[in-house]
């Protein structure tokens, strides 16, 4: 049986992880076995924290909102502020009513005005 001389295809495969886990520490950056097995649970963990990412956010928008209406003497909460403004339909996301929050607190007290009345 002849000699085969492999090509380049595997080194070009170890290659392109390798670049990837290039930022790792130690053998993670080194070794092709944990290099790959880092790569996965890089990737794994990168789609789970884009979810987790939205959920986190959407979290401290409601944290600030919640906040801000409970020291501009509005005399209710977060919930009763988003019912309001569902029921008068002021279509206000709740980055931006966090960003208003942060930002001009008279505003968000305005808002909530229009809304009693």
């Amino acid at each position: 049986m002849t000699r085969v001389r492999r090509g380049y295809i595997a080194r070009r495969r170890r290659t392109k992880i390798r670049l990837f886990a290039s930022t790792f520490i130690g053998a993670h950056s080194r070794l092709t076995r944990t290099t790959t097995q880092q790569k996965m649970r890089a990737l794994v963990s990168s789609y789970r924290d884009r979810g987790r990412q939205k959920r986190d956010f959407r979290r401290l928008w409601i944290t600030r909102i919640n906040a801000v209406t409970r020291e501009n003497k509005v005399f209710y909460s977060y919930s009763r502020l988003m019912h309001n403004l569902y029921k008068r339909q002021l279509l206000l996301n709740r980055k931006i009513l966090a960003q208003i929050a942060i930002s001009n607190k008279n505003c968000l007290y305005m808002i909530s005005n229009k809304i009693i009345k």
